[in-house]
């Protein structure tokens, strides 16, 4: 079975942020990941990380505004500078964390923007992100996002994510695979897997519906796990669901995994 990461954004919702990385490690997880570090100085995230002996594999680039509905800087042609001082905030974040991969989030488009413009300014933006990112020895990820729970947002296939991976040509950027949004952005996950498995840097799980944990929906996880140990998939599987209750409690899954092929 892959490496299991909890997601600390998600999971143990009823902990202080801070308190969380003791709880996953106290859970069975060697590794977390988290969404967006900023609002807790660096060395005090390092601290509890360190503290708990847990590595932090993940976290994403500043989103802009989440409040007002921000999703990302990296696609919209008026904010390249702003852009560009969230890459150096990251990779502040990252270096002190020593988190060895970063998410950089498209974004949606502004009202009335040209679809090509928009293109251009998210591959530009990408390959800066990338060449900064390579120089700090990081790699950095995109990933589709699905249309019902964010609609408008500019990455919305794994076949898009891959022609801009392509169109992109740095070696550090590959692709977030996660594997509820790919449900519902197209199904057929199986299948996508396998033809785009040389791109994916990373994967990220949650049943469908509800984005809970593994086994309470309809993706079937114990064949597509086993399908990652068959590619050889050897990173991090961070579980970025919501509980849907107690988190311990709803841990049970990974028991159910441990003897899917007994």
């Amino acid at each position: 079975m892959p490496r299991l990461a909890a997601n600390l954004s998600l999971l143990f919702p009823e902990q202080p942020f801070l308190d969380r990385f003791a709880r996953a490690r106290a859970a069975g997880f060697d590794a977390v990941e988290f969404q967006f570090p900023y609002a807790f100085p660096a060395a005090e995230i390092a601290d509890a990380a360190r503290a708990a002996q847990v590595a932090i594999v993940l976290h994403n680039l500043p989103p802009g505004d989440w409040a007002r509905g921000e999703r990302g800087l990296a696609c919209d042609p008026a904010r390249q500078g702003d852009f560009a001082r969230s890459v150096d905030l990251a990779l502040a974040y990252a270096q002190t964390l020593g988190v060895p991969r970063l998410h950089c989030m498209a974004g949606l488009p502004p009202p009335g923007a040209d679809r090509e413009a928009v293109r251009r300014t998210y591959v530009a933006n990408l390959r800066h992100a990338a060449k900064q990112a390579a120089g700090a020895g990081i790699a950095l990820l995109i990933e589709p996002l699905n249309q019902f729970d964010v609609p408008g947002y500019f990455l919305a296939t794994p076949a898009q994510a891959a022609a801009i991976i392509a169109d992109v040509g740095a070696p550090n950027l590959k692709l977030q695979c996660d594997l509820y949004h790919w449900q519902r952005i197209q199904g057929e996950l199986a299948a996508t897997v396998r033809a785009l498995f040389p791109l994916i840097g990373h994967v990220q799980i949650a049943d469908n519906p509800g984005r809970h944990e593994p086994g309470t929906g309809e993706i079937n996880y114990p064949f597509l796990l086993d399908l990652l140990d068959e590619l050889g998939y050897d990173g991090w599987v961070g579980c970025e669901y919501v509980p849907r209750g107690d988190t311990l409690a709803g841990l049970a899954w990974r028991d159910s995994l441990s003897t899917s092929k007994t």
